[in-house]
């Protein structure tokens, strides 16, 4: 199948324009709802709510998705660059290899993103009462530190995905619960149990576009190493495992209402006979049939994850 998505611009945009596609406001959900989530459970538990502290986490998300994106973005150029020789006109503009940015800026523009994050919360530990809070925020960093730069890279060298799932999926909203209420753990924590499986869903998903240029960079995930079809069975069965696991949680009571947890794997299920539908075109190659795809599956997860924290939310401060 040829592909269809939209062939770079024959110009470069304007600078501004230029750092708003490097940045990938687009994607940027995926930390800020793991952030949402974070919060909601630490204000479940907290005495009150932290302006200040919220605001950290805040501005720790977004200094550690400019870390993120860019980092990406600098580690991947070789199979970017592959990708573009292979669908000169089926890919979406790539930062440095379209020549919108060049390497050694968004390496210093990505690198300068995960020394604020780190120093946010190494500097804010004392001002919040947060003894931990640098060791929570080192480890956030630390982990896609391991997922994009040498020597680990793992994202090349297979287990990307798992990083993405113990960083995107515990450790970001685990931070922002520590962040909110002080408390190091909680058993309100089981929750992040079920959002790391829609994280792995979701990383797994990210493969599927750069399959046939990853695997000529000799790049290993999941998509390039098992093929499209088993990585999107992949992908369907962390969301079972998703919703059963909040299913689980609510059965064993974890938080004030076991409600919460039913809800939640019910919002998720209800998506997946879609997803389903829209995956059987997401093929190799399928970039638009990917695309609508991977939105698809974003929005459920997303969506999914915001119900579950207004359910905690509700159950702790509304229940009796």
């Amino acid at each position: 199948m040829q592909p269809t998505t939209t062939a770079p611009p024959p110009s470069a945009p304007g600078l501004p324009a230029r750092w708003r596609h490097a940045l990938k406001p687009a994607s940027w959900p995926k930390l800020l709802v793991p952030t949402v989530l974070g919060q909601g459970l630490g204000l479940a538990v907290a005495p009150a709510w932290s302006w200040g502290a919220a605001a950290f986490g805040v501005a720790f998300t977004l200094a550690l998705g400019v870390f993120i994106v860019l980092l990406n973005d600098w580690a991947d150029v070789r199979v970017d660059r592959l990708k573009r020789e292979m669908f000169p006109t089926g890919c979406s503009p790539k930062t440095i290899p379209d020549g919108l940015l060049p390497a050694r800026l968004v390496l210093a523009a990505g690198l300068v993103g995960g020394l604020v994050a780190v120093g946010l919360a190494f500097g804010l530990a004392t001002p919040l009462d947060r003894p931990w809070l640098g060791a929570f925020g080192l480890a956030c960093v630390a982990t896609f530190v391991a997922y994009s730069l040498p020597p680990l890279a793992l994202n090349y060298r297979g287990g990307g995905e798992l990083l993405e799932m113990l960083g995107v999926g515990v450790l970001l909203p685990w931070l922002q619960a520590y962040a909110i209420s002080g408390m190091p753990w909680s058993p309100q924590w089981a929750w992040l149990a079920g959002h790391a499986w829609l994280a792995l869903a979701s990383a797994v998903a990210s493969g599927l576009s750069d399959e046939q240029s990853d695997r000529a960079g000799g790049k290993r995930t999941f998509t390039t190493m098992l093929g499209n079809g088993v990585a999107r069975a992949g992908v369907r069965t962390c969301l079972s495992l998703g919703a059963l696991s909040w299913a689980v949680a609510a059965v064993l009571g974890v938080g004030p209402a076991p409600w919460v947890g039913l809800l939640a794997a019910v919002a998720l299920s209800l998506h997946l006979p879609a997803l389903r539908r829209l995956g059987a075109a997401a093929v190799t190659n399928a970039f638009a049939a990917q695309g609508v795809y991977k939105q698809a599956l974003h929005q459920a997860c997303w969506l999914a994850t915001l119900t579950l924290t207004v359910g905690v939310v509700a159950a702790a401060r509304l229940g009796p």
